[in-house]
């Protein structure tokens, strides 16, 4: 999707101006008359499709009910046949003992049990199977238990309280709907209990309810858990132009169904055409009854207005294409100059205005605007070349002073040298020292070869400051800084470090006492070295605190405290920010009275952190 928008930007924008004024009226007029008609059509659909469904729907429900009410009267007569104590009692027992009470049985409770099978219409058969061994079977409502497939099936029955119907019989089921019932009686000593079956044929049960009436919907009872077991009646329209493509509707379908209603209707798609679906769930049967209409059939009313649209609207379209084709020749005309005095801009020639012929109190129209600012444009092109030869004059005078300030330090490292040899001479070795530490201070800050070094060069000028600073002020400043190699060969921002510390013991040395600096390293989530310098010094107040994370979160610009290097806490945040984005930078944290720590955030991108 975002690559095919990406071509249509591209043929708009290189599409000529005529074609996009075609295109600008067309928006305009044709489109809203186009848009009117489909909506109008639309409508019209829709009340169909509304009618339609309204149709379905009461028609699912009439049949639902309908074929409740034939479940009923299977369960009704099962009821019924238990009634017959006398025909139940006599199958439990020893049916081959006396021969003269088979015949009676024959006579009296076997004829009552067929009656009242024969007084039922829908019922093809009533079967009892028995676990007796000494069950006759000589009538087809009387079989032995091992007749009845599967065995286990008792313990279903069992589960869904005693009874339960199936839409295909377990024998011959192709075509036949069974409702099973368990039959439990006092004192039974059976191993397995009887089950009785009540049979009915497909054909007689839905003929009448499944029967082509002219409608759109198609009428299918679908199990509950197969959609290839389902009745229906193959003479509809719709089974017979979907083909070999109905069992890939009725998957689909089925695939939907849900046992509680939606109040709209399943829509799926199967091939070029979509098909809607109305549905009622039967808990008894486990199955639905369902509707089903092609969207095609249902709408092609509306479909033939379409054509009238598009006839009207190439009209329309192809008289609008004329007359924007004559309105902006003479348009043209003028842009030609503009885009003449392009190309000789692009090869060189920036003194090629445009000629607009305006006096000096007209503005002329848009493409005499166009001109004037393409005009004004080449003369700041000019001017800004200019400055940029300025520029360029003004960065050789700073190479050039630069080095004549490289050429100063070396006479002041010099003239130190000089003074720590004079100084070891004379044996003063705490001012020989200081003058080392100064020396090595100076060389770090002035020379600039690159903007980052190692983690172990800025820890080393920090042990320079610390020591200059002990010497003249006569403090007992204690850093502790036991990092691991590997961390010491990181790569950081040149004086990064040494302004913390600066700040740390200008304004964290507590009036005539002394202060512990510690410095150290964690990595955090594998992405982010935190190197945190912490002091037990004053701390900070509360209300300097949050001034000082609020400039560090981009919350306000207040002043920040710097070190007397110049280069304060902001510098550095800013400096971390602009060189390794928003995630890095400094945070600092603060107990009056207990400590302040300090944590710059950098990209750790090391595969492992040598243990520590």
């Amino acid at each position: 999707m975002k690559k095919l928008l990406t071509t249509i930007r591209r043929l708009y924008r290189n599409a000529p101006i005529s074609q996009k004024l075609f295109l600008a009226f067309s928006l305009m007029i044709a489109v809203p008359a186009v848009v009117v008609s489909f909506l109008f059509i639309r409508n019209q659909e829709s009340q169909l499709f509304k009618q339609a469904m309204a149709e379905g729907s009461n028609h699912v429900a009439r049949l639902n009910e309908r074929l409740r009410s034939r479940l009923d009267i299977l369960e009704n007569a099962s009821a019924t046949a238990l009634t017959q104590k006398g025909f139940v009692d006599f199958i439990h027992s020893n049916m081959r003992a006396d021969g003269l009470r088979l015949v009676k049985f024959k006579q009296n409770q076997y004829e009552q049990m067929h009656n009242i099978i024969q007084s039922h219409e829908m019922i093809s058969s009533l079967s009892f199977y028995v676990d007796n061994p000494e069950v006759y079977e000589i009538w087809p409502e009387i079989y032995h238990y091992s007749k009845f497939w599967p065995q286990d099936y008792w313990m279903t029955l069992r589960d869904e309280g005693g009874a339960a119907f199936r839409l295909f019989a377990f024998k011959d089921g192709a075509d036949t709907l069974s409702y099973y019932r368990l039959v439990r009686l006092q004192g039974q000593q059976q191993k397995l209990p009887t089950i009785m079956e009540v049979r009915a044929e497909h054909n007689v049960l839905f003929n009448d309810l499944l029967e082509d009436s002219g409608r759109d919907f198609f009428t299918v009872i679908m199990d509950g858990a197969d959609a290839s077991r389902n009745v229906y009646l193959p003479g509809h329209e719709l089974p017979q132009k979907a083909g070999a493509k109905l069992d890939d509707i009725l998957n689909r379908v089925h695939a939907q169904l849900d046992v509680l209603e939606q109040k709209t209707p399943v829509t799926i798609r199967s091939g070029d055409q979509s098909y809607y679906a109305l549905y009622r769930y039967i808990a008894p049967l486990n199955a639905y009854v369902v509707d089903i209409a092609s969207r095609h059939e249902l709408t092609k009313g509306p479909r033939d207005g379409y054509l009238l649209v598009i006839a009207i609207t190439s009209s329309v379209l192809l008289l609008m294409l004329l007359l924007v084709s004559r309105m902006t020749r003479r348009i043209f005309r003028r842009l030609e100059k503009v885009l003449g005095s392009m190309r000789k801009v692009r090869r060189g020639q920036l003194d090629a205005k445009i000629e607009t012929g305006l006096r000096a109190n007209e503005t002329g129209d848009e493409i005499d605007y166009v001109a004037v600012s393409y005009n004004n444009m080449l003369d700041e092109i000019q001017s800004l070349m200019t400055q940029v030869v300025d520029k360029q004059l003004i960065a050789k005078n700073a190479q050039l002073h630069s080095l004549h300030s490289q050429i100063n330090s070396h006479f002041l490292y010099n003239a130190l040298e000089s003074i720590r040899m004079r100084a070891e001479v004379e044996r003063q070795p705490a001012i020989a020292g200081a003058l080392v530490s100064l020396g090595s201070l100076l060389r770090y800050s002035m020379q600039w070869r690159s903007d980052t070094v190692a983690l172990s060069e800025e820890l080393a000028n920090i042990r320079s400051y610390i020591r200059f600073i002990n010497f003249m002020e006569g403090g007992s400043i204690a850093l502790s800084a036991d990092l691991p190699p590997e961390v010491q060969r990181y790569r950081i921002p040149k004086m990064c470090m040494q302004p913390i510390v600066e700040n740390a013991i200008h304004h964290g040395t507590p009036s005539g006492g002394n202060i512990h600096i510690e410095i150290s390293v964690r990595v955090e989530d594998d992405s982010l070295l935190l190197i945190e310098i912490r002091d037990n010094g004053a701390g900070v107040d509360p209300q300097r605190l949050a001034g000082l994370q609020s400039v560090l979160r981009g919350d306000a610009e207040p002043p920040v405290i710097t070190g007397s290097s110049g280069l304060g806490l902001a510098n550095v945040h800013q400096r971390l920010q602009l060189h390794y984005g928003t995630d890095c930078g400094l945070w600092i944290d603060s107990v009056q009275g207990e400590y302040t720590c300090v944590t710059l955030r950098l990209p750790w991108e090391n595969e492992n952190l040598g243990g520590w």
